[in-house]
């Protein structure tokens, strides 16, 4: 079956263009005006990708976007016609994928739908639970389970960034190889964004962010992810 993308966005003209374009490209999709609408469709049927506009009715998008990434394992593309850094920077900080600008052309954000639902499939060899130095990720849950069953949810955007770690440990991660392998424009926006996944996966993974353990930054290079890791 096709993977599912739903639009949140108040203005009809775009969600009926953004819906032609992607049906087009062979995916399913579901349009909703309003917040409220498009959260109670979550509770029957889980998308795959959702693009959600930041001005609406009847909710802050930027909390919708919070909620998604993290209460859903759907990847989340922002359509927005706010264009200032700050407004990317936050939109990727609450768990956003992507970030594109209005207008903008349909093409466009087909291509962007197609990398990113291609780079949340499961790469290599590796599937979707991996153990590690006393926890056990669930990538098909989003769920972090400690040794002592404890259950921490992390999101989508977070899940990427812990998979590419858990998939080359104990290798050193560049920016670059970060930005290639995750998609996005390179930039200020990119790089903070990966500063605050991090940042979350070290607090959630109960380091010390004097002195981690697992995920070590190697100023000037990046990231090298130090635990032994095994995949199920």
């Amino acid at each position: 079956m096709s993977a599912l993308v739903t639009i949140l966005d108040d203005e009809p003209q775009i969600r009926a263009m953004l819906s032609d374009a992607l049906s087009e490209a062979g995916y399913r999709t579901a349009a909703y005006a309003r917040a409220t609408e498009f959260e109670a469709a979550l509770r029957s049927a889980t998308p795959d990708l959702c693009l959600v506009d930041l001005g609406l009715p009847d909710r802050d998008g930027l909390a919708v976007v919070h909620r998604l990434a993290l209460e859903s394992g759907a990847a989340i593309i922002i359509i927005s016609g706010r264009a200032q850094v700050q407004d990317r920077v936050t939109g990727l900080e609450l768990g956003a994928d992507d970030y594109i600008i209005k207008p903008f052309d349909p093409t466009e954000v087909v291509a962007r739908v197609r990398a990113r639902l291609r780079q949340a499939k499961p790469r290599g060899q590796s599937g979707n639970t991996a153990n590690f130095n006393g926890w056990t990720a669930y990538f098909d849950r989003y769920v972090l389970v400690a040794e002592n069953g404890e259950e921490i949810s992390f999101s989508h955007a977070e899940g990427e960034v812990l998979r590419l770690f858990l998939e080359s440990p104990k290798r050193l991660i560049s920016r670059q190889q970060m930005q290639e392998s995750l998609g996005g424009a390179a930039g200020e926006s990119f790089d903070r964004a990966m500063d605050v996944r991090i940042s979350r996966l070290r607090t959630k993974l109960r380091e010390d962010p004097k002195n981690p353990r697992l995920i070590k930054t190697i100023y000037g290079a990046g990231y090298i992810f130090l635990g032994d890791v095994t995949w199920s």
